[in-house]
């Protein structure tokens, strides 16, 4: 096949080694230059794969205990009933699994020690069906009957009110009566029926299950007050939220757990933007050191440019030579460092721990942080802007360089050879 002689030239100068060239310099500098746009594109790579990491680590526990989607009565009233709710969501393609809940808030005592916290009442039997946690938990669910006033707390929440199982508790609830004395707060013995444990400190530090019914009744309410959803695609719940939302009518509210966690999520959000701009800027200043290598190429072929101009080869071919030789070194630079970013973030669970036993330290000692091991994720949505990015700033950083090597005149550049 034969190929356009700009393509040809371009690629020859592209691969020629520092024998090729008078100037052994220039070879190095371009060897830097696609190693610099190699190491930027394996840095954002596997920066982003962490991140994407940690993230989808702290939201699998997190949704370990909490709902993909919520469905609430207006002003959080109970609701007619629950099964009516469940079975239109159910509708839905995207849901596969409901159950109804009981949500309030409480302060628990035991002895000197009092902690707030999240009271949630579950239904035992249909909350395996949302929650991997109760699947985890199914002889400590089975402990909580209606009318036993049986409680599962979290283990930070357990440890620090210094209670195990079968120990009692006191639950002290808003609403409590008015006298001429004062306002005299509900309280109501609970038995803690066992302990859980999700990796998240908000969840085992502040959450306490027990039955739907006895919350039901602790909180004065005549049923559920909402209902709990699962979906296939937990990243489509903010869409199937809004679309449940839309049939349920104004009657309900649907809260998804992304906005239920919208502090966390949107700061996840702005760390990676801030991080893939920060490192984009890497890549900026390697694929722009093409420019000066592209610019010593042209002072160096100056003698070539000026034959194969009295050949024939018009100014755009020229341009064409030197766009095709900085092109190759930013594509190279891009596939070199996209392949060895991947091939560190898809074995980076045995990289770091490999390190961490060379040099006897522990960069995630897990007395100190709940997620103790180097989690990776990479995503193609991640990685192709990256790669794409990278490409548009090479080709880019060829346009000057090869405007000027068409500038140049024939007799001029053979005055001297």
């Amino acid at each position: 096949m034969d190929w356009p002689y700009e393509l040809q030239i371009g690629w020859r100068y592209t691969r020629s080694g520092r024998a090729g060239r008078r100037n052994g310099f220039i070879s190095f500098i371009s060897a830097v230059s696609m190693a610099g746009i190699a190491l930027g594109v394996a840095a954002l790579i596997i920066v982003l794969s962490v991140m994407n990491g940690f993230q989808k680590e702290v939201r699998d526990r997190m949704l370990s205990v909490i709902a993909h989607v919520e469905v609430h009565a207006a002003g959080d009233a109970a609701l007619p009933d629950w099964r009516i709710v469940a079975a239109q969501a159910r509708k839905h393609p995207q849901v596969i699994g409901a159950a109804p809940f009981v949500a309030a808030q409480g302060l628990l005592s035991h002895g000197e020690a009092m902690r707030g916290t999240l009271v949630r009442g579950i239904s035992p039997a249909d909350e395996a069906s949302v929650t991997p946690l109760a699947a985890k938990l199914r002889p400590e669910m089975d402990r909580l009957v209606p009318g036993g006033w049986g409680v599962l707390l979290g283990a930070e929440l357990a440890r620090s009110l210094g209670v195990r199982d079968g120990d009692k508790i006191a639950l002290i609830t808003p609403g409590g009566q008015v006298t001429p004395a004062g306002v005299i707060p509900r309280l109501k013995q609970l038995t803690v029926a066992g302990t859980f444990e999700t990796g998240h400190w908000d969840y085992d530090n502040g959450l306490a299950l027990m039955h739907l019914d006895d919350a039901a009744r602790l909180f004065r309410v005549e049923g559920p007050t909402g209902v709990q959803l699962r979906l296939k695609d937990v990243q489509a719940a903010r869409r199937v939220a809004d679309e449940l939302g839309r049939s349920f009518g104004a009657g309900y509210e649907l809260r998804d757990w992304t906005r239920s966690n919208r502090a966390w999520f949107d700061a996840v959000q702005v760390e990676k933007r801030l991080m893939f701009i920060i490192l984009t800027l890497i890549v900026a200043v390697a694929a722009f050191n093409l420019v000066s290598t592209l610019v010593m190429t042209v002072t160096d072929k100056r003698a070539d440019i000026a034959i194969l101009r009295t050949l024939g080869a018009s100014p755009r071919s020229i341009m064409g030579v030197f766009m095709v030789q900085g092109a190759a070194a930013g594509i190279i630079g891009t596939l070199g460092g996209a392949a060895f970013g991947l091939l560190v973030a898809l074995n980076i669970g045995v990289i770091v721990p490999a390190i961490e036993r060379a040099l006897g330290v522990a960069f995630l000692p897990g007395s100190v942080y709940l997620i103790s091991r180097m989690p990776s994720d990479p995503q193609r949505g991640d990685i192709v802007p990256i790669a794409i990015i990278s490409l548009l700033l090479a080709f880019v950083a060829t346009l000057y360089p090869s405007w000027r090597a068409s500038r140049v005149q024939p007799a001029q550049a053979l005055r001297y050879e």
